[in-house]
């Protein structure tokens, strides 16, 4: 017997910039019902083709800074020299109707997301092939500078040391395979059967 409206899931998403969350996040939507994506706010200006409400909330740091005061941001960090954060009303909202909910967070903001949920946030690091692999992303990206590109290098590195805490580890090195990777994921956090502690 079912037990009425089943509950909502957080999925963690995180990879180095230009690991590809952007893509894979966008074919798992189309390929999944009930799961939504939680659109972060950034302070960030939008880069060619980015349009506010898609990828970010675009908003002025001193928006940004009134949010977080107010508690309206479930968690937040400064990354890159720019700020970003999971705003809280929209995430709660869809975990009420019974939907799951992916954030596309740094490993700054995984970390405070799984203190504030617990074991309702599922941590999963989309890892690049390789570092060699992760440089030309983002030269091909052609949005940043050499220096920018050095920066989020070095910055790869650390994040990457920080996968052990994570729950799932998927290598994005055919998208149709970190697609159907992280599919399962999903699908067997569904079907988890729950117990109270």
């Amino acid at each position: 017997m079912g037990s009425g409206r089943r509950r909502g899931w957080v999925f963690v998403l995180s990879s180095p910039s230009g690991g590809g969350k952007t893509t894979v996040i966008t074919h798992l939507l189309r390929r999944l019902e009930d799961l939504v994506h939680s659109v972060s706010l950034t302070t960030r200006a939008p880069r060619t083709g980015e349009s506010d409400g898609r990828e970010y909330h675009f908003v002025s740091v001193e928006e940004f800074q009134r949010l977080r005061r107010s508690g309206k941001l479930l968690e937040w960090a400064k990354v890159h020299g720019a700020y970003y954060g999971t705003p809280s009303v929209p995430l709660k909202r869809a975990l009420a109707q019974g939907k799951d909910v992916v954030l596309t967070i740094d490993v700054q903001g995984a970390r405070q997301i799984r203190r504030s949920l617990g074991e309702a946030a599922v941590l999963v690091f989309l890892e690049p092939p390789s570092m060699a692999h992760l440089r030309q992303r983002l030269q091909a990206r052609r949005t940043e500078s050499a220096q920018d590109i050095r920066h989020r290098m070095a910055a790869a590195v650390h994040e990457m040391a920080c996968v052990a805490w994570y729950d799932y580890r998927v290598v994005n090195d055919r998208l149709q395979e970190a697609v159907n990777q992280l599919a399962a994921i999903v699908l067997a956090q569904r079907c988890r059967v729950l117990r109270d502690k």
